[in-house]
């Protein structure tokens, strides 16, 4: 058994949604659950020696499943995961689905405090981050790290380190989640499969905002992010002005208005 491709991010991305679409298809067999965990998990690289036994028992493949995967969206975001992943298999296909970052920030603290982990405001929240990830040191902090998981050019980067551009497919959330046709195409294609019959996108992980995000607040994530997606542009060829325009939140990937 070798594990062909993960879905490695972006945590409130989509990623939950795609993984549902993959387990769809008939010649895929993904991972039951979403998150193995498998190669963010310190324990399981503290010797020379990687048992890859306990990340396979996570799979039980049909004799027509030719093609195996899972999506763990932590990955991009743990700094030793790519190296990790590279060394299993370095034919690996990986593919990241990129948010707004400042959306995926609201989202992630919405999602922390909808599990009652997170037991501060969102602006606090936003202020004791560095605080947090401090005492996390020398890991990262994987469940406080609201602004830092949007800083993406670096995770791609490390990605690119060990992964070709042909086993490396980036996309957006939106042209997956919100159009569902060319995007979900290019995955298909991506990973050597034949297009399924057409089926609409099974949309996952809505939760309701307890208010939209202030617009202090988006303006000051604004400006945090400004510089590093405007690095994303010239790194991918994209435009993503809108992403710096301000505009309410919405309800997790239901596109309607939050309620206020």
């Amino acid at each position: 058994m070798k594990v062909g491709f993960l879905v490695v991010g972006v945590q409130k991305g989509g990623t939950t949604t795609l993984h549902r679409l993959l387990s769809r298809h008939p010649a895929v067999h993904m991972a039951p659950v979403k998150g193995t965990h498998f190669f963010d998990t310190e324990s399981h690289f503290a010797t020379g020696h990687v048992d890859y036994s306990a990340y396979h028992a996570s799979f039980s493949p049909q004799p027509h499943q030719n093609l195996i995967g899972e999506a763990t969206p932590i990955y991009s975001f743990w700094e030793p995961a790519a190296r990790r992943i590279w060394e299993y298999n370095p034919d690996m296909k990986v593919i990241v689905v990129l948010r707004n970052p400042i959306e995926r920030a609201y989202s992630h603290w919405n999602m922390e405090r909808s599990r009652k982990r997170e037991q501060h405001g969102f602006e606090e929240a936003l202020a004791i981050e560095e605080r947090r990830a401090h005492a996390a040191r020398p890991l990262q902090d994987r469940d406080f790290s609201y602004v830092a998981r949007g800083f993406y050019t670096e995770q791609l980067r490390r990605l690119a380190r060990f992964f070709p551009a042909e086993q490396r497919l980036v996309l957006r959330m939106e042209d997956v989640v919100g159009h569902e046709g060319v995007a979900v195409d290019r995955i298909w294609g991506f990973l050597g499969v034949e297009r399924p019959a057409a089926e609409p996108l099974p949309h996952a992980n809505q939760r309701q905002y307890a208010a939209p995000m202030a617009e202090a607040t988006r303006r000051m994530l604004a400006d945090t992010f400004e510089a590093e997606i405007r690095g994303l542009e010239r790194m991918l060829g994209w435009d993503l002005g809108s992403w710096l325009v301000e505009r309410p939140s919405i309800t997790e990937t239901t596109g309607k208005p939050a309620p206020r």
